[in-house]
């Protein structure tokens, strides 16, 4: 492929690539220009997506689903073990494309690309026939001589809108589960990471012709804003998962209306990380606030902020708080961004860049009006012109303390760099604060864990957020093992992953049947047929009194009712 051969080329001057970025602005091309935040490189060229151009797709995808719908679970699971090989095998590739086109350090690439997408095919490979085999439904009373079942069946052409912070996963993850269902998918990737995307979708178009199967099946399209309605709208598309912005959400959501598609809807949210003290006042051990701290730190900063389910807020209880601000400070101020490919040895980035710069005015009025407020700045805070790629979309790491609900930065998402102390005096205050904005994606809860005044301490709040997700004493592990995921109000509706996520890409067909068809069937009393006979009514409330009654005396009366006795 043209792209693996341009991977092995070193990152040119920032200050050339962006001049010829602006060649082609001067030429006034329509194409989509792919360029790395992390040094402004010019990366290619990519023709955006016609009406005609999404009609051929949908097409395409919709002939060759015909066959893949008949295929077994064993030659599905055939295709995704191809693809996990290919994803294992061919890491450093996938992370670079990963880290030039979204901005992100390897090690964000690595974790945040190919641990998932390697999670979500084993557990697919593992689990996914399981979650779509038939099951059998209890029957009652009255149809005591039916089989009930319900079946997992293909809905054809689905198709899911991703965002650009997860290249690699958030295009690979909708493609695993569709074709596993048995379904065609085209995937409308982002375009500010179009460019990586196409390399990205030939792995898996790859994987389907090595086990002998149409490409066809799996299709990814770029296009603007403009062109999106004709997609979303799209008859042919039986399914669609959007992961975006709620404004975006409104237009994808009234867009879909029209032709009556279900729409999974993930928003992003304002997540909280939870740090409560031992119910007794008695201080975590140090050992446990530098665990807590550290992952506090990955829940922040990976991949700049830039993560769906990443930290937003902490709220910790008074113990917890001060030695938070204690250890967060050094740790945040000694972080360091830039860009992470080629780097001489001996050199480490830690933060890599943001998408673009667009955020950075509002990001930088948050943060002042939140310190007007009362609020301590401790770390950055503001834009970061790089030494080296001042092209390059940087904001400095920053830690912000003493803020409260009523500052829009505790309310509004970050996507960014920026973590966020607030103070909390008891567990209740700590849920309300929690469940104060708008959103409900997920939320992390830390506590001791000692006593059972400690567990029932770390229950009760878990509890009572109101979020989609919960993971106790850690971050986002539960994406890492395939729970559904999604939220709650303004985080969106809906599921991916998991069972749930799974069974939502199939048309869910319930199925009754004979259970001994040559012993008996259903059959019309004479009283109910029509023309109906006298007693009708009468032999009618005695079929409800057996099928539905408790006691013994009023199954008795039913079934005297129905021989009109």
């Amino acid at each position: 492929m043209a792209i693996q051969q341009y991977l092995s080329v070193p990152v040119v001057d920032s200050k050339t690539a962006v001049v010829n970025v602006l060649i082609v602005l001067i030429f006034g091309s329509t194409a989509i220009q792919c360029y790395s935040p992390a040094t402004g490189q010019l990366l290619g060229l990519v023709n955006p997506s016609t009406p005609d151009g999404i009609d051929r797709a949908v097409a395409k995808a919709a002939k060759a689903q015909i066959d893949w719908a008949q295929t077994t679970f064993a030659q599905r699971r055939q295709v995704l073990r191809s693809l996990l090989n290919f994803v294992l095998d061919n890491q450093d590739t996938i992370v670079r494309a990963a880290c030039l086109d979204s901005g992100k350090t390897r090690v964000d690439g690595v974790l945040g690309e190919i641990f998932v997408t390697a999670e979500k095919l084993k557990w697919t490979l593992n689990h996914g026939e399981k979650a779509l085999k038939p099951e059998r439904r209890p029957s009652n009373r009255l149809m005591f001589y039916k089989k009930n079942e319900v079946r997992y069946e293909p809905m054809g052409v689905v198709a899911s809108c991703v965002s650009w912070n997860y290249p690699l996963h958030n295009l690979l993850g909708p493609v695993i589960s569709a074709l596993f269902a048995g379904n065609a998918i085209i995937v409308k990737c982002s375009e500010q990471t179009a460019w990586s995307s196409q390399y990205f979708v030939n792995i898996a178009r790859s994987a389907l012709v090595a086990c002998g199967h149409e490409p066809d099946l799996v299709q990814v399209l770029a296009c603007w804003p403009q062109t999106a309605g004709h997609f979303t709208s799209h008859p042919g598309i039986s399914h669609l998962t959007f992961i975006g912005s709620k404004p975006v959400a409104h237009e994808v959501l009234k867009s879909a209306a029209k032709s009556l598609t279900p729409v999974c809807v993930e928003l992003g949210g304002k997540d909280a990380a939870i740090v409560l003290d031992h119910p007794t006042g008695k201080a975590s051990s140090e050992s446990e606030m530098q665990r807590v701290t550290s992952i506090i730190m990955r829940g922040f900063f990976q991949s700049s902020g830039q993560n769906c389910i990443g930290m937003e807020r902490v709220i910790a209880m008074p113990i917890a708080y001060n030695r938070l601000i204690t250890l967060l400070t050094p740790r945040i101020q000694a972080l360091r961004s830039g860009p992470d490919l080629d780097l001489p040895v001996g050199q480490q980035v830690d933060v890599g860049a943001m998408i673009s710069s667009a955020s950075f005015d509002r990001l930088e009025s948050l943060v002042s009006q939140a310190v007007a407020q009362g609020a301590r700045l401790l770390a950055g805070g503001r834009r970061l012109t790089h030494h080296l790629h001042s092209a390059g979309h940087y904001f400095q790491p920053t830690l912000l303390v003493d803020v409260t609900s009523s500052m829009r930065i505790a309310q509004e998402e970050l996507f960014a760099p920026i973590c966020i102390l607030m103070r909390a005096d008891s567990p209740s205050h700590a849920v309300g604060i929690t469940n104060s904005t708008i959103y409900g994606l997920g939320c992390s809860v830390f506590g001791p864990t000692g006593s059972s005044a400690a567990r029932a301490q770390l229950e009760w709040v878990t509890q009572r957020v109101k979020t989609g997700m919960v993971a106790v004493n850690d971050f986002a592990v539960f994406y890492a093992v395939q729970l559904p995921f999604g939220g709650v109000r303004n985080s969106g509706y809906g599921r991916f992953a998991g069972e749930e996520g799974l069974r939502s890409l199939c048309n869910i067909k319930s199925v009754c049947s004979d259970r001994w068809p040559g012993l008996i069937k259903t059959a019309i009393p004479g009283k109910l047929d029509y023309p109906m006979g006298e007693g009708a009514y009468g032999m009618g409330k005695g079929v409800i009194e057996f099928g539905y009654g408790e006691s013994l005396g009023r199954i008795v009366a039913g079934i005297r009712r129905m021989i009109g006795v």
